[in-house]
C-alpha cells in the first residue's frame, strides 16, 4: 500500500470550479443554448455563448430570454441543464489532469470543494462520476444568494470548510470565476479553456493541470499569500 503523502501545513483547501476547470461542458451549454433560442426563432453565435462562461446560471437565462426565449428565468435554467444533463451521460468530457490532482489531494489529505454555478443537481452528477468522496463540500448555484463574479460562493465554501479563505487555493477557467475567486480572497489559479486570459499579480495562468501535484499548489499559495513582509511580488 502507498503510504499518504504528508500535506504541506500551509494549504488548508483547494476550492474547484467545475464547468471547463474539472469537465469541459462549455461546448454541451452552448449547444444547449443554441438550440433552445433557436426554437423560439432567435439566433445565438459561439461568441454569444462565450460570453455566457462562468457567469450564473439566472444571469445567463436574462440574457437568453433577450434573445427571444419566452419562458421563466428558472424554466430556462431547467431546460438548459436538463439538455447539459443528457449529454453527461453519454460522455463526461474530463480536462486534462484535474481528476489525477483530485486523486493527490484527497491521497494528501487536503480538503477539497466544488463550487460551480451549475444547479446541485448537475454538479452532484460530476462529483458522482468521480466517486462518492471525490469533494468534502460542494456548493451549487442554488446554494447561494449571489453567483460569480460575487465572491460568496468562495466565501461559502472556505466558511463551511472550517477554513481561512487565505489558505485555500481556487482554480477557475472563466473572467467571471476569476473576479469571484481572487476577491474572496483565496489564491487564485485559472486554466483558460474557452475563453483568452492573462498571467497578473493577482493570480497564476496555467496552461494545463496535467502533471501538476499538490506541491505545485503549494508553491503558488506561498508566492500569493505567505510571502514575507517587503518581498516582491
Amino acid at each position: 500500500m502507498t503510504a499518504p503523502i504528508s500535506p504541506p501545513a500551509s494549504v488548508a483547501a483547494v476550492l474547484w470550479d467545475m464547468d471547463g476547470t474539472i469537465v469541459d461542458t462549455e461546448p454541451y451549454w452552448m449547444r444547449a443554448e443554441t438550440e433552445l433560442i433557436e426554437s423560439f426563432g432567435g439566433s445565438w453565435s459561439q461568441e454569444d455563448g462565450l460570453q455566457l462562461v462562468g457567469s450564473g446560471l439566472l444571469d445567463a437565462a436574462a440574457i437568453i430570454r433577450d434573445a427571444g426565449v419566452d419562458l421563466p428565468l428558472q424554466e430556462i435554467v431547467d431546460r438548459l441543464t436538463d439538455h447539459v444533463m443528457r449529454q453527461i451521460e453519454v460522455a463526461v468530457p474530463w480536462r486534462p489532469g484535474a481528476r489525477e490532482l483530485l486523486a493527490e489531494l484527497k491521497q494528501a489529505g487536503i480538503k477539497t470543494a466544488l463550487v460551480t454555478m451549475s444547479l446541485r443537481r448537475m454538479a452532484l452528477r460530476v462529483a458522482a462520476a468521480l466517486g462518492d468522496d471525490a469533494f468534502d463540500l460542494v456548493v451549487a448555484g442554488d446554494d447561494v444568494t449571489n453567483a460569480k463574479p460575487h465572491p460568496e460562493p468562495y466565501l461559502v465554501a472556505a466558511e463551511r470548510l472550517g477554513v481561512s479563505i487565505r489558505d485555500c487555493i481556487a482554480i477557475e477557467d472563466s473572467e467571471f470565476g476569476l473576479v469571484s475567486a481572487v476577491s474572496s480572497g483565496a489564491a487564485t489559479i485559472v486554466v483558460p479553456c474557452h475563453v483568452t486570459l492573462h498571467e497578473a499579480p493577482t493570480h497564476e495562468l496555467w496552461p494545463t493541470l496535467a502533471g501538476r501535484g499538490v506541491d505545485d499548489l503549494a508553491a503558488a499559495l506561498e508566492r500569493h499569500h505567505h510571502r514575507p513582509t517587503g518581498a516582491p511580488a
